[in-house]
């Protein structure tokens, strides 16, 4: 398999469905204001105009949906895992467009672009750099590429220096070691285009 869905979408953990959409129940937290909520429901949006997914308010009867609430930092579970699944997107830090679109891919079934299964053609993982206990950001997963590129512009990219102990970079790119990225503020057309060949959208 090649990209960065995860192989549990072959298996079950695609969000379901209906016709030609994509129907994923959200439930969005009273602690946020009006205005951090409207942050949320736009990057939502986003994904209204260029894919088949669809995010609608949770109804009793829904048993599994997406609780979006303000933890500690800016995660979330991967693929559909049934119940009431949380994304943490934590008020001082997480509320971008760019962060909601990133944690809303994971919940879809997609991995980080930077342990796709073929990286190791693209970038060096500088394990030499990286912090005690946060190497599992980098261990690369046998991922379900859907025919795309390796995409250095991708929202789901880490930076050059993330979780680095010493100042010193923890990816690099092969083609050029001064290249920066995982900077991007809204979802690369290699996003949109996993997320459509993932759930079958046609758009």
């Amino acid at each position: 398999m090649k990209r960065n869905a995860d192989p549990c979408t072959a298996r079950g953990c695609k969000w379901r469905k209906y016709g030609r959409y994509v129907r994923v129940p959200i439930v969005i937290s009273n602690s946020y204001s009006s205005a951090e909520r409207n942050i949320i429901i736009k990057g939502l949006l986003t994904f209204h105009k260029s894919t088949c997914v669809r995010f609608y308010w949770r109804r009793w009867w829904h048993r599994s949906y997406l609780y979006i609430f303000s933890g500690t930092g800016c995660w979330s579970y991967l693929g559909r895992q049934g119940g009431g699944q949380r994304v943490s997107l934590r008020r001082n830090g997480c509320l971008y467009q760019s962060t909601v679109q990133h944690e809303v891919l994971h919940a879809l079934g997609f991995h980080h672009e930077q342990v796709r299964s073929d990286r190791d053609r693209y970038v060096n993982i500088l394990s030499q750099n990286i912090q005690s206990g946060k190497e599992s950001n980098f261990r690369k997963v046998g991922t379900n590429n859907l025919g795309t590129p390796y995409d250095f512009n991708s929202v789901m990219h880490y930076s050059k220096y993330a979780f680095s102990k010493n100042g010193q970079p923890t990816i690099v790119a092969k083609s050029n070691p001064n290249l920066n990225f995982g900077q991007a503020s809204a979802m690369s057309a290699n996003d949109i285009a996993r997320v459509n060949r993932l759930y079958g959208c046609r758009v």
